[in-house]
């Protein structure tokens, strides 16, 4: 997949002035929860996130990204 997309223009490259910094917030953020109140904040997040992006395609873009990225190795 290319690092932007042409369709819609998906940003895939790397965007974020400090993604460790970033990391470290996003697991804090999580610390201290149970796994089930873990996976509801992630999936509060995605639909905040989504609401912000606010375009289909987009998103629809984001999840053929996101499942290529976590399918399994063969």
């Amino acid at each position: 997949m290319s690092e932007t997309t042409k369709e819609t223009g998906l940003q895939l490259a790397p965007n974020l002035p400090d993604p460790d910094g970033f990391y470290a917030e996003l697991i804090a953020l999580h610390e201290g929860l149970s796994r089930e109140d873990s996976e509801a904040l992630n999936a509060r997040l995605v639909l905040v996130l989504a609401n912000h992006i606010g375009d289909r395609e987009v998103l629809r873009e984001a999840f053929a990204a996101a499942r290529l990225q976590g399918a399994p190795m063969t």
